[in-house]
C-alpha cells in the first residue's frame, strides 16, 4: 500500500537545479560544531552570538549555500537593519530604495567571494536566489523553503526581532548573527541580549530553537583583533 504523505502542502519555488562548488575553509572545532547544529534536521532557528572576528557571517553564508546545493531551500534572504552607525543613517545614502538596500550587500558578497567562484555568485544573483530585505519591510513577507539570515542583529529592537521569528514558514532555517558590544541603537533600545536569554533554555530547543555564543577566544580574524575586542570591552558601557 501506498504511504500517506502527511507533510504540510507549501507553495515554494523550485529548488537549483546546478551545483556550487563550495570551498570547505579551515573551520575550526567550535565552528564544525555551530556547522553540524544548524544542518540538523530538526533546528530552524539559531541566535548566534560573539565578538567581531568569530567568523559569524562568513559560517551563516557558507551554511546558506550548503542548503542551497543540498537542495534544502530555493533561496537566500539576507535582512539588514536600517541603521549602520549613530552617525550615518539609510536616507542619507545616494540613489533610490534599491540602491540603498544594494550597499548592504557588500559585506555578504565579499563572503560569498571566499566560498564561491564569481560566475556562481553572479548567476545566484540573476536567478534572484539572494535577496536583501531592510527589516522595516519584513511585516506581512512570509519565508518558506528559504534559508534566513540577519547579519548585525544587535540593531534590531525586541518588537523587530519579533516580526523577523514570526515570519519563518515550513521547511525555512534561520541564524540570527549579532554582537552586542557593537550596537549602534541608543542605550537600552537593542532587543538581542534579551531576546537571546530568552531562548536560551531546554524547552527552546525542543522546538529546534539553539543559542549558541561565541567568546573573545573564538576570534579567528586575527591576534589583533582579539587584543583590541579584549580592551574594548573593558571600556565600552554595558548594553
Amino acid at each position: 500500500d501506498r504511504v500517506k504523505d502527511n507533510s504540510p502542502y507549501v507553495a515554494q519555488r523550485d529548488k537549483i537545479d546546478f551545483s556550487l562548488n563550495v570551498r570547505e575553509l579551515p573551520w575550526t572545532d567550535k565552528q564544525k560544531e555551530i556547522i553540524d547544529l544548524f544542518l540538523d534536521k530538526n533546528t530552524k532557528l539559531m541566535i548566534l552570538k560573539g565578538p567581531a572576528g568569530t567568523s559569524k557571517t562568513i559560517l551563516s553564508m557558507y551554511l546558506g549555500l550548503q542548503l542551497l546545493n543540498m537542495k534544502k531551500v530555493s533561496d537566500i534572504v539576507l535582512v539588514r537593519s536600517a541603521v549602520e552607525s549613530s552617525d550615518s543613517k539609510l536616507g542619507y545614502l545616494p540613489g533610490d530604495i534599491n540602491e540603498k538596500v544594494n550597499v548592504y550587500m557588500t559585506p555578504f558578497n565579499e563572503k560569498f567571494s571566499e566560498l564561491i567562484i564569481e560566475p556562481q555568485i553572479h548567476r545566484l544573483h540573476k536567478d534572484n536566489r539572494i535577496t536583501i530585505c531592510p527589516i522595516n519591510f519584513a511585516r506581512g513577507l512570509h519565508f518558506a523553503v528559504k534559508f534566513v539570515c540577519c547579519d548585525e542583529s544587535q540593531n534590531l529592537t525586541i518588537r523587530e526581532l519579533q516580526t523577523l521569528f514570526t515570519r519563518m514558514g515550513e521547511f525555512s532555517k534561520m541564524i540570527i548573527c549579532g554582537d552586542p558590544d557593537q550596537s549602534d541603537l541608543p542605550y537600552g533600545k537593542s532587543g538581542f541580549n534579551t531576546v537571546y536569554k530568552a531562548f536560551d533554555n531546554d524547552d527552546a530547543k525542543l522546538h529546534g530553537v539553539h543559542c549558541v555564543e561565541l567568546t573573545e577566544d573564538h576570534i579567528v580574524r586575527s591576534e589583533l583583533c582579539r587584543y583590541v575586542t579584549h580592551v574594548f570591552k573593558g571600556i565600552m558601557p554595558v548594553t
